[in-house]
């Protein structure tokens, strides 16, 4: 899931898997609760706030672990901002007036249009309802007179090098160095150790279904949350915050339950749960595209047993030699790699735990007779919470763990 995004904001607890209030005493962590949920979060915004982070735990002599799966969030972090200039308070004022009643009344397409008209021939390509980027894009345009494409992206030049340098399926060398001895990450700000944390393809996607059930099977579960986010005033796919996987779906289905004067039917949550099971297996794919494309990171098996995965990393970060090679029974490929294994995936279908009877939502539904029928104030107590962990031994060597969802 989208946990640098969701991690940020107050009150979106179970949807972002935040760690336990023991957690958090027991390790210090960073950037997490810092935002309203009625706030937008970029990441050139991340970039700012996680480089500072970084630096005030390396000079307190420690480790920072950067944990998450936001792959353009990441990218930034490690290879750097791209140098695109900010916008003048007039042209910010201009570009709102110009998309002020396109976005009140949700024209996605047409303000997508009206970017590309100004120049940017990849607007197409922007994730729909990211009104932020499409605004920071004319913006840019405005500015400058060209696409924010046309500026120069640190990644690029790594990139280049990278994909230069074969590899296998399995990726198995974790050196930065290519076969002429040449440090092709010399120039990064830091030393990155990067890990993709994934397991074979269909029981990610079996805990991923579970995964959804539990959030909703909580009493003040996503469902509880997204109510919240519906009484601050907030609508679905509006923001940073309500574009996330679970909550943008729950949101969207307590709308339709309030229309309805506060009824819902077994079928209708369940056809709920299998359209958010289903968002967050796709979402899980595109991750998994991404990383596979991303050859910093070193991809190991996480459905082994997690002190052999752990003891890996950390004698990967101790080890002082130019490579390591990943140990045979940690290597997951990053493909499928049978026949048997694509058809499985293309035949794959949910099995649920806990939502399998129509009884099983029975206190679900009661919940929403009794809670959104009438809206309500929910408060602001809910959030309190990370995206860094510290260990011990000082050094500016940064230890990067990317979990499939």
């Amino acid at each position: 899931m989208h946990r640098f995004k969701k991690m940020v904001y107050q009150g979106l607890d179970v949807g972002s898997a935040k760690p336990s209030p023991s957690d958090r005493k027991e390790v210090p962590h960073h950037l997490l609760d810092i935002l309203d949920p009625s706030e937008d979060y970029s990441v050139g915004q991340f970039f700012e706030d996680a480089r500072k982070a970084t630096k005030e735990v390396i000079e307190n002599g420690y480790v920072p672990i950067v944990v998450g799966g936001t792959g353009l969030y990441l990218r930034w972090y490690i290879y750097g901002k791209p140098k695109v200039p900010k916008a003048s308070p007039e042209i910010a004022s201009e570009v709102d007036s110009e998309l002020m009643l396109l976005q009140r009344n949700g024209e996605w397409d047409a303000a997508v249009q009206l970017l590309i008209k100004a120049g940017d021939s990849r607007a197409c390509y922007l994730p729909s309802n990211d009104w932020y980027r499409l605004r920071r894009s004319l913006e840019i345009i405005k500015a400058t007179g060209s696409p924010p494409s046309a500026f120069h992206n640190p990644y690029d030049y790594f990139r280049k090098q990278l994909e230069s340098k074969a590899s296998d399926p399995f990726c198995d060398s974790i050196s930065s160095a290519d076969a002429s001895g040449e440090n092709l990450f010399e120039n990064l700000d830091y030393e990155f150790l990067c890990f993709f944390l994934s397991c074979p393809r269909m029981d990610l996607y079996r805990l991923i279904d579970l995964r959804c059930e539990e959030m909703l099977k909580e009493s003040q579960g996503i469902l509880f949350e997204a109510s919240w986010l519906l009484d601050m005033g907030l609508l679905p796919n509006t923001n940073s915050a309500t574009r996330a996987i679970g909550y943008r779906q729950s949101m969207e289905y307590l709308l339709n339950c309030r229309q309805d004067g506060g009824r819902s039917s077994a079928g209708e949550f369940m056809a709920f749960l299998s359209d958010f099971q289903k968002a967050s297996r796709n979402f899980a794919k595109r991750q998994m595209t991404w990383f596979r494309n991303e050859h910093i990171y070193q991809w190991l098996d996480a459905s082994k047993p997690m002190e052999t995965v752990l003891d890996f990393i950390v004698k990967s970060y101790v080890d002082q030699t130019i490579s390591l090679d990943v140990p045979k029974q940690l290597r997951i490929n990053k493909d499928l790699s049978t026949q048997r294994e694509v058809l499985d995936m293309k035949s794959y279908q949910t099995r649920n735990r806990h939502f399998v009877q129509r009884d099983d939502c029975a206190r679900i539904l009661e919940w929403i007779k009794k809670t959104q029928t009438q809206v309500e104030h929910v408060g602001d107590d809910l959030g309190k919470h990370l995206d860094y962990k510290e260990i011990g031994s000082s050094s500016n060597r940064i230890s990067m763990e990317i979990k499939g969802l």
